[in-house]
């Protein structure tokens, strides 16, 4: 796995056992369809290697964090951001919801919010009421969901509405824009 884009394309990213990490086809997806992400705040939850943050820091990303709770994932997100010197990346050893809940608490908001929780258990769907009741996102910010095809996920729920869903084998991906109060 490697970093696809930016100021560290080509770099090779540690992984830790036990991942399903994000294919490369999927994050380049991602990134054509967010478009420039220079200057932006990025927050990844469920990171596990981090590819995604990762690659957004590459491509000008000004803030990046990084929230996993699995040990072997943190220390290999830990060792790329040392590797790659990314001073602008930060990993919280966190849950989900609690980071969510933590950041929400100290005001904290993201232009751009990336999950790509484990498949068939229904966190994307909880974390996605988490992100509605705790509003972490910023106004004109967008939060993707990378979820297995069969995760149903709403179009809309609380201030977030589906703007655009894509397919990639097995893996979706659903993007979602605040809605103007």
């Amino acid at each position: 796995m490697r970093i696809i884009a930016g100021q560290h394309k080509g770099r090779a990213i540690k992984m830790p056992r036990g991942i399903r990490p994000t294919q490369n086809k999927v994050r380049k997806a991602v990134f054509d369809i967010l478009g420039d992400v220079s200057g932006l705040s990025f927050l990844e939850l469920f990171a596990g290697s981090g590819a995604v943050g990762l690659e957004a820091a590459s491509r000008g990303a000004v803030e990046v964090e990084l929230v996993e709770l699995d040990r072997a994932a943190q220390k290999a997100i830990e060792e790329n951001i040392r590797v790659m010197k990314l001073d602008n990346c930060c990993i919280r050893m966190q849950d989900s919801a609690e980071a969510v809940r933590d950041l929400f608490s100290r005001g904290k908001k993201f232009d751009l919010i990336f999950l790509d929780p484990p498949y068939y258990r229904e966190f994307s769907k909880k974390t996605l009421q988490t992100l509605s009741d705790y509003d972490i996102l910023q106004d004109n910010g967008l939060l993707i969901v990378q979820h297995f095809k069969k995760d149903e996920l709403p179009d809309t729920l609380g201030v977030l509405s589906l703007f655009k869903r894509s397919r990639y084998g097995d893996t979706v991906l659903s993007f979602y824009r605040k809605l103007k109060k």
